[in-house]
């Protein structure tokens, strides 16, 4: 009996704990959970870099369709 006390008296406190955090954030948050606007730049993707990014993922998509291919026509079928 002692041990279900225990072990209730245990989980009792870690679920406390558990609720008692919140959620965690890597943004500064205010008192009133609104962000705050110190520290925080907001920046906006140019058209070079977006081009950048949507060559990188064709690549990555090419890369992966040649290594598909050659799979299957060395499978042996």
């Amino acid at each position: 009996m002692k041990k279900v006390d225990f072990t209730l008296a245990a989980m009792t406190i870690l679920g406390g704990l558990a609720l008692g955090v919140g959620s965690a954030s890597a943004a500064p948050m205010a008192a009133n959970g609104l962000q705050s606007e110190t520290g925080i730049t907001q920046v906006r993707m140019m058209r070079g870099e977006r081009m950048m990014m949507k060559k990188r993922m064709m690549r990555k998509q090419m890369m992966k369709r040649r290594m598909m291919k050659s799979r299957m026509m060395n499978r042996g079928m």
